[in-house]
């Protein structure tokens, strides 16, 4: 199976009943990281500010979105997991490094919420400088979150080991009562070629081609940057990381595709979307800028299916993640007429 018709199957949302767990998925943007719970059977509810990110989560999940900002005394329904992607501000080592205490940025959210459902397992990624730079302030996130009795674990994952079309590195943060695995990597990558298929030699009637001026521009920002080769797609590799800004923007790392003339061409939003492991089917709300950033804030959905299927291990000790729907004789099956959802009920 190709990796379009892979992702287009394995990442239909469907509510396993035997398993019954709930997840609460805080700034959860389009919903990346809930489509890849609903994928392995949970039951997902979001909360995002944004309406068009909101709408595009209830347009394609189960799930409910919730459209409003967050704060530390947002009441939440009973959930046993809480997963979420906080926006962190890169604090300075110069700075006041007040941690938790400073009001900017989204981990006391997260923390309060799962002070406040005590959920059996939360999850929560973020960029790699957490890992790094700021190490300081994850280990104060997760001594807090230790005294509150989770055994929490961390590691810098690269979503191109998980089938993801793209090297894209998050810190991915675990904790639960006792020990959760992060997910096996997967042997075989997949190059930005297998996943784009012929929509990487196609011209849209809307593309957007770079303009002389722009490829001169691109060409001093690549020598500036001391860039060896040019930062166009190159379809026998995953891809660079898909990010709002170069997504979104004329900038000099802007994603784009040469085709065989030589003219090059901004990404579609359909080929960033398959970049970003979305299915065919997944519909996204708003303009196009809006979508792009979607699209570059998300959680590769096909990196979150991992993700979930080590959680439901934990809840299920006998689950295999490699059989994805787990259902008796009795079950029955209702598909939505455009594919986009599958429903387990006893």
């Amino acid at each position: 199976m190709d990796y379009s018709a892979r992702i287009n199957e394995e990442l239909k949302p469907w509510v396993d009943n035997s398993l019954d767990k709930t997840v609460v998925d805080l700034f959860a943007g389009c919903g990346g990281l809930s489509l890849g719970f609903e994928a392995a059977g949970f039951k997902t509810v979001g909360y995002e500010m944004l309406k068009d990110a909101s709408e595009t989560y209830r347009n394609n999940l189960i799930g409910d979105c919730f459209t409003e900002k967050l704060h530390v005394d947002t009441e939440y329904p009973e959930a046993e997991v809480v997963i979420g992607g906080p926006p962190c501000q890169p604090f300075s080592v110069g700075g006041k490094q007040l941690g938790l205490k400073d009001a900017r940025d989204g981990f006391p959210i997260f923390l309060s919420a799962v002070k406040r459902l005590e959920p059996e397992v939360f999850l929560f990624e973020n960029v790699r400088g957490l890992l790094y730079k700021n190490k300081w302030y994850l280990l104060e996130i997760v001594n807090q979150l230790e005294e509150w009795g989770y055994q929490v674990s961390f590691k810098l994952l690269n979503a191109k080991k998980y089938g993801v079309p793209q090297n894209r590195e998050r810190v991915i943060v675990i904790g639960a009562k006792e020990p959760i695995a992060f997910p096996p990597e997967k042997n075989q990558r997949v190059t930005a070629g297998e996943a784009l298929g012929q929509l990487a030699f196609q011209v849209p009637e809307d593309s957007k081609f770079l303009t002389p001026s722009m490829d001169k521009y691109i060409a001093k920002y690549e020598k500036a940057s001391k860039c060896i080769n040019p930062r166009d797609l190159y379809l026998d590799r995953p891809a660079r990381t898909l990010t709002c800004r170069n997504l979104a923007g004329a900038t000099g790392d802007m994603h784009r595709v040469r085709l065989p003339d030589g003219r090059r061409r901004r990404l579609t939003i359909q080929e960033a979307a398959r970049l970003q492991s979305f299915p065919d089917w997944f519909e996204f709300a708003g303009n196009e800028t809006g979508i792009y950033n979607q699209i570059g804030n998300a959680v590769a959905p096909y990196f979150a299916l991992a993700l979930a299927q080590e959680i439901k291990s934990y809840f299920q000790p006998e689950y295999d993640g490699k059989k994805r729907k787990i259902v008796n004789s009795h079950n029955q099956l209702r598909l939505f007429n455009e594919g986009k959802a599958v429903y387990r009920s006893s």
